[in-house]
């Protein structure tokens, strides 16, 4: 079993990581491995991984206190609800449950118990079918994956094109961005795929790309 350590806990640091140069470790299924980004509380507390489920890899039926968000970067995740191919968008509210597992393999980005609140919405989205919204600036569109009014976070995809620039700005709530393709940059460095930035509440920036990208945002929460 790997280490069970809290990982990156202090929500007051900007955390960059290049989730490509870590190892993969253990998790209890024994078929599904995982790189940990965020962790708080050891198996049972805050978590946000990088997860890959080998051919066959499962789980046991189990609930997800406080929620479950996943974004099928790879593959395709399978539960006893549906099947789920890459680009597929999960929220499973507080107390859902599931039995997870993959046929042929799958690379997901997952967040668990950070989303409490048992009138969140279950939701499943193809985001390669979905409606994707012009951005603030030319060059950027985005896809709305999750928002509701009684919280603070707010989730989506943001496709750059190459040679788009964004003003600079400030979050309050703080930031994280999981870069799925190309390479995102701002002031302070360059993010290739895979990298996974985790910015503090009120931390400013002014991003672009020159490569172009396409990343997962989330907003708020880490007040």
């Amino acid at each position: 079993m790997a280490d069970l350590a809290d990982v990156n806990s202090d929500l007051s640091q900007q955390v960059v990581i290049d989730t490509q140069s870590m190892p993969w470790q253990s998790s209890p299924s024994g078929t599904v491995w995982r790189k940990p980004l965020y962790r708080e509380g050891g198996e049972f507390g805050p978590v946000t991984s990088l997860v890959r489920y080998q051919a066959g890899g499962k789980f046991r039926s189990h609930a997800h206190p406080q929620g479950e968000e996943i974004l099928v970067l790879a593959g395709e995740f399978c539960d006893d609800h549906g099947r789920y191919p890459q680009g597929s968008y999960l929220l499973n509210p507080d107390g859902s449950q599931h039995a997870p597992y993959s046929d042929h393999g799958c690379t997901l980005l997952v967040r668990l118990r950070q989303y409490a609140g048992h009138d969140r919405p279950q939701i499943k989205l193809d985001t390669t079918q979905a409606h994707w919204r012009q951005g603030m600036v030319e060059g950027l569109t985005v896809l709305p994956l999750y928002a509701q009014a009684n919280y603070t976070e707010n989730m989506a995809l943001v496709h750059w094109q190459p040679e788009t620039y964004f003003a600079r700005h400030t979050h309050p709530g703080g930031e994280e961005i999981f870069v799925i393709e190309g390479t995102f940059e701002d002031e302070h460095g360059v993010y290739p795929q895979g990298s996974w930035i985790r910015s503090p509440h009120m931390s400013t920036h002014t991003p672009f790309s020159r490569q172009g990208c396409l990343i997962y945002v989330r907003v708020g929460g880490l007040a």
